[in-house]
């Protein structure tokens, strides 16, 4: 019963986050985001990953960051990230400051909800800034079977040409099977403009598995890693991406 209870609570949030004027679109580097805050921990993250068009070109993307849990309810980072787009070198393609925000009490509630705001400036200017935001779920939907779902809107800001904010998702289900090795699978996509979808079979939604774990490296020092092989689900996505996130915990 309060695994079922689990699920609908979840749902629900996702039918109401739906509800929302718009959204984000996922790169090759991106990562499924928790909504969990730990005060005091510091970190340095690298992300990776490359994406394969339908059309054989290549699209990469990697960054590497600094965080601090600043309190028990708000998480900081700052990236520096770089882009590669099809027959072009890699080059340093913007800052990001994230924030994470945790609403809930860890496992007092059947889901855990937390808050994600992101600015980016982009090196080139005439793209403005990116504003990302959205709320963050996580719930145990059993003892070992965990699942997460992101309901995010971008929109760029002060950009040379008007755009208009998209709807985008990312999700995770994954069984904790060792603290060093769990499996699973994640996803991402969007939908295009809020009030305008785009057909579906030009939305990029990709899916495929993926691996976790946390490896300790010290009494109060760990590595964090996860990755994933996804496969596009519509003729919008790339053909595969693969991604790789690794974060030092001290």
């Amino acid at each position: 019963m309060r695994t079922a209870f689990k699920a609908g609570a979840l749902a629900a949030l996702v039918l109401s986050c739906l509800g929302l004027p718009a959204a984000a679109l996922a790169g090759p580097s991106d990562y499924v985001k928790s909504p969990i805050v730990e005060e005091g921990e510091k970190e340095i993250d690298f992300k990776a990953g490359t994406a394969k068009s339908r059309d054989g070109s290549r699209e990469s993307a990697y960054s590497i960051g600094f965080g601090y849990g600043v309190n028990r309810w708000w998480f900081t980072e700052i990236y520096a990230k770089w882009h590669k787009q099809p027959d072009e070198r890699h080059a340093f393609d913007a800052w990001e400051w994230e924030n994470k925000f945790q609403l809930t009490e860890t496992g007092k509630y059947p889901v855990d909800v937390g808050f994600l705001l992101e600015i980016e400036r982009p090196r080139d200017r005439s793209e403005g800034y990116e504003y990302r935001w959205g709320p963050l779920l996580q719930t145990d939907i059993t003892s070992s079977v965990q699942a997460n779902l992101n309901v995010l809107i971008e929109k760029h800001i002060r950009a040379a040409e008007a755009e208009r904010a998209e709807l985008g998702y990312e999700w995770q289900v994954k069984y904790r099977w060792r603290p060093d090795f769990e499996y699973g699978l994640q996803g991402f996509g969007d939908v295009g403009p809020w009030n305008h979808w785009e057909p579906h079979s030009e939305q990029p939604h990709i899916a495929g598995p993926a691996i976790f774990g946390r490896v300790k490296v010290g009494q109060k020092q760990a590595i964090r890693y996860n990755a994933g092989l996804l496969f596009g689900l519509t003729h919008g996505a790339p053909r595969n991406t693969l991604r790789l996130q690794a974060e030092y915990e001290f």
